[in-house]
C-alpha cells in the first residue's frame, strides 16, 4: 500500500514538471533541461504507469506529446498524430532493434538513414500543387498556422513541379554561422540555433521573417501523393516535386534483400550498402559533424517499406518503425560550492554556479552559468548540490540536473531584490534580471572595458587590471575621461613605469583614428553590435546626427525599412539615442576628437580573392598589429571573419605562439596559412 501511495505521489509529481517541460519547449522554444534528462523523466513516468496502469491519469503526457499552442496564430488539426521518436544512445542499442525488426520480417527489410536536424517541426499542406497552409508540431495533435511567415522561407516552394494534393512533414533551421552573427547582435537572446529558429517562426510580421535566412527540408509525406511504397523512392520523389531533401542519406539492405536503385544513387549524393555497413556510416558521419553547416542532434533510423511501416504501427508516443540515435552531451557530476550574481555592461544580472571544478570534453570547468531565476527554481538548485553538468553544443558548460540535494537545507537560490554592487533596485524583463543605474560601478566597468577591448576601439595597453585601477583611484569615472585623464598620474602606482605610462599615452591617441563604423559599435549601445553599425551606415545613416535627429522621431519604421534590423532592434535603438546619458557621453567622445561620420573615401577596388572563405586568425604578427587588421584584409578581398574555429573555418591564419584554435583548424580540416604567405595573398611584400 505504501509503494502505491509513494508511486501516486510519484506520477503526479512528474505530470506536473513533464507538463511544465514541454511548454518551455514547444511554447516558448526556451528549453531548460537537456533531451537526455527530459527523456529520463518521461521514460520514468512511463515505467510506473506500466507498473501501476490504474494510477495513470487520463491527460498523462505519454498520451499527448508537448505544446506550442498560443492565441497568437490560428489552431489548426493534423490529418495524422506528429509523434515523437524513440530513442537509443549507443551503436549498440541500434542494432540490438535493427536486428529484431528484421527477425520479425523474415530478413527481407531495408533502412534508410537520415541527419536529425536540430531545427523546428514544419507541416506543410498542398491543393493541387500549392501551398495553402503551413503548421507548427503543435502537441502533436493541433498545430498553429504560421503559412505566412513560412512562404518566405526560400527552400520551402510555394508552387511544387506536380499538381499534387498531400501533407509533408519538414525541419525548418538556421545555419550555425549565420545563428552565431544574427544571435550576437540581438544581444545572445537565443541559446542555440533550434530556439532562434523556432523564435523567429512565430513573429507576428512576416516582414520579419523574410529577413531571416531560415532554411528547411521535407523528410517524410503524411497523406495523400505521393503513394510510392519506399521511403527512398519518396525522398526522390520530394525532390522531384521541388522540395530540398536531406543530403546525406544512407541505404541499407542485405544481401538477400537489396533493391536495385542504381539510378537513384547515380542522382543523388545518397550512400548505399550492406545492413553491416550501417553503423560505420553512422559514426564516420558523427566524427565529422562539426564540419557541418547546420546543428544535428543525432540521426534517424527508418524501415523502408510502407508496408512493414503499417504492420510495425505506432504507440501513443512514437512509431515503432523508426529510432533516433541521439548524441549524449558529454556529462560529469560536481557539487555546487556557491551561488552568486553578476551584473554585466547592459545592467542584466547572470546567475553563476561555483562549482568543484571538473574535467569535462577537453578543458576544466569550474564556473557555469545558470541563465536566470526561471531556470534555477526548475532545477531547485542551491548550494551544496550535487549536479549533472555538460557542455552544451561540447562548447557551453550547463547545469543539466540536480542528481542529489544538499544536506544542509539549502533551498534554491533566490536573486537578491537589488544589485550587489550599487544596491539599486532590481526590476526584470522577461525572463531576466536588470540593474537600470547607469552608475552602477559594475556597469561602468563593464563598459569602459567593453569601449577598449580588442575588436572595439582596441586601445593597446589598457587592460582591464589597468582600468579597474584607474576607476579605484578615481582618475576617470567613465568612457569620455580615456581622453581627458593625464596617464601619468600612473607614475606613483605600482607596476607603472615611464615606459608603461608612454605606451597607454599613444594607444589612447592611436584610438581617435579608429573610424565611425567601430566608434559606434565601441559604444556597447545594446543591440547595436559591429553589423548593425555596418547596416545602419549602409542605411544611410553616415553621421551620429542624422542617426539621432531620426532616433529623436520616435518612428521604429525609420530604421525597419533597412534590410537585418527589426523593430526590436529599432526600437533600443531610438530609446538610447533619446537617453541624455547617452548623448552627453556621445557629446563629450566627439569633443575628445573621435570620429563620429562616415569619412568619404573612394574605396580602392582589391581583387576578391578570398570570396566565399571564412578565416580565423590565432598567434601574434610581425606586420598585423593587432592582428584584427589582418581579418580586415580578409574582409576587403570578400573573404569572412569569424572568432573562433568552426566546421565553417576554410582558413587559419596563423602566428607565433597560437592557441588552441591550431589543434581546432587541424581537426576540421581548415587551410594552415603563415603570415610570409597571407603577405603574398594580399600582394604585399615581407
Amino acid at each position: 500500500m505504501e509503494n502505491r501511495d509513494r508511486a501516486r505521489e510519484r506520477i503526479a509529481s512528474l505530470v506536473e514538471e513533464i507538463r511544465r517541460h514541454q511548454g518551455l519547449y514547444y511554447r516558448e522554444a526556451q528549453p531548460e533541461i537537456s533531451d537526455r534528462v527530459y527523456d529520463t523523466l518521461f521514460d520514468e513516468l512511463v515505467d510506473l504507469e506500466k507498473r501501476y496502469p490504474e494510477l495513470a491519469l487520463p491527460d498523462s503526457p505519454t498520451r499527448r506529446i508537448g505544446s506550442d499552442l498560443d492565441n497568437e496564430f490560428p489552431e489548426i488539426p493534423h490529418p495524422v498524430p506528429m509523434l515523437s521518436l524513440d530513442k537509443v544512445y549507443t551503436a549498440e542499442e541500434l542494432e540490438e532493434w535493427v536486428a529484431k525488426l528484421l527477425r520479425d520480417a523474415g530478413g527481407r527489410l531495408s533502412f534508410v538513414v537520415e541527419e536529425k536536424v536540430d531545427g523546428s517541426t514544419i507541416v506543410l499542406h498542398y491543393e493541387d500543387g500549392l501551398l495553402v497552409r503551413a503548421v507548427t508540431r503543435g502537441d502533436g495533435f493541433v498545430g498553429n498556422d504560421i503559412t505566412e511567415n513560412v512562404r518566405t522561407i526560400r527552400d520551402i516552394p510555394l508552387r511544387l513541379k506536380a499538381r499534387v494534393s498531400s501533407v509533408f512533414r519538414g525541419e525548418i533551421y538556421i545555419e550555425k554561422h549565420v545563428f552565431e552573427m544574427l544571435n550576437a547582435e540581438t544581444g545572445n537572446v537565443y541559446a542555440n540555433p533550434r530556439n532562434f529558429a523556432a523564435g523567429n517562426l512565430r513573429r507576428k510580421r512576416s516582414s520579419e521573417v523574410a529577413l531571416i535566412p531560415l532554411r528547411a527540408w521535407v523528410y517524410e509525406g503524411l497523406a495523400g501523393e505521393p503513394g510510392l511504397g519506399e521511403h527512398i523512392l519518396v525522398l526522390n520523389r520530394f525532390a522531384e516535386l521541388g522540395f530540398r531533401v536531406g543530403e546525406d542519406i544512407g541505404f541499407f539492405s542485405n544481401a538477400v534483400y537489396a533493391p536495385p536503385y542504381d539510378s537513384l544513387f547515380s542522382t543523388h549524393r545518397w550512400e548505399r550498402g550492406g545492413l553491416g555497413d550501417l553503423r560505420a556510416f553512422i559514426q564516420k558521419r558523427i566524427e565529422g559533424r562539426g564540419k557541418l553547416p547546420y546543428e544535428i542532434d543525432g540521426y534517424v533510423v527508418k524501415v523502408n517499406e510502407y508496408t512493414e511501416r503499417e504492420r510495425l504501427g505506432s504507440t501513443a508516443h512514437h512509431p515503432r518503425w523508426a529510432m533516433a540515435y541521439k548524441f549524449e552531451a558529454p556529462q560529469a557530476v560536481s557539487v555546487i560550492q556557491d551561488i552568486e550574481v553578476q551584473v554585466g555592461r547592459t545592467g542584466r544580472i547572470t546567475p553563476v554556479a561555483r562549482i568543484e571544478p571538473v574535467w569535462i570534453s577537453g578543458s576544466t570547468v569550474s564556473n557555469v552559468t545558470l541563465h536566470n531565476q526561471d531556470y534555477i527554481f526548475s532545477l531547485d538548485a542551491a548550494k551544496g548540490d550535487r549536479v549533472a553538468v555538460s557542455k552544451r553544443g561540447d562548447v557551453i558548460p550547463a547545469v543539466e540536473d540536480v542528481l542529489e540535494k544538499n544536506t544542509e537545507g539549502n533551498r534554491a537560490y533566490v536573486f537578491p531584490e537589488n544589485c550587489p554592487v550599487c544596491h539599486a533596485e532590481l526590476v526584470r524583463d522577461g525572463a531576466h534580471h536588470f540593474c537600470l543605474n547607469m552608475q552602477c560601478p559594475a556597469r561602468v566597468f563593464g563598459r569602459i572595458a567593453f569601449f577598449a577591448a580588442r575588436g572595439q576601439m582596441d586601445i593597446e595597453n589598457l587592460g582591464s587590471e589597468t582600468i579597474k585601477t584607474l576607476l579605484d583611484l578615481g582618475i576617470i569615472r567613465d568612457v569620455p575621461d580615456l581622453y581627458t585623464f593625464d596617464p601619468n598620474q600612473l607614475l606613483d602606482c605600482e607596476g607603472f613605469g615611464n615606459k608603461k605610462v608612454a605606451l597607454i599615452r599613444e594607444g589612447i591617441e592611436k584610438s581617435k583614428s579608429r573610424p565611425y563604423v567601430v566608434v559606434l559599435a565601441a559604444l556597447g549601445l545594446d543591440e547595436v553590435g559591429p553589423r548593425v553599425a555596418e547596416l545602419l551606415i549602409e542605411g544611410g545613416y553616415d553621421s551620429i546626427d542624422r542617426l539621432i535627429e531620426d532616433a529623436r522621431k520616435e518612428d521604429t519604421e525609420l530604421f525597419t525599412h533597412i534590410p537585418g534590423i527589426g523593430p526590436k532592434t529599432a526600437q533600443r535603438i531610438i530609446d538610447q539615442l533619446n537617453d541624455p546619458f547617452i548623448i552627453n557621453m556621445i557629446t563629450r567622445l566627439r569633443k575628445a576628437g573621435l570620429h563620429f561620420a562616415e569619412e568619404k573615401t573612394v574605396r580602392e577596388e582589391l581583387p576578391q580573392v578570398f570570396e566565399g572563405q571564412v578565416w580565423c586568425v590565432t598567434g601574434s604578427f610581425q606586420h598585423f598589429k593587432p592582428r584584427e587588421h589582418a581579418m580586415e584584409e580578409v574582409k576587403r578581398r570578400g573573404g569572412r571573419a569569424t572568432a573562433s574555429v568552426t566546421g565553417n573555418t576554410t582558413h587559419l591564419l596563423v602566428g607565433e605562439n597560437p592557441g588552441s584554435k591550431l589543434g581546432k583548424a587541424k581537426e576540421f580540416g581548415a587551410r594552415i596559412v603563415h603570415e610570409e604567405e597571407f603577405l603574398k595573398l594580399i600582394g604585399r611584400e615581407a
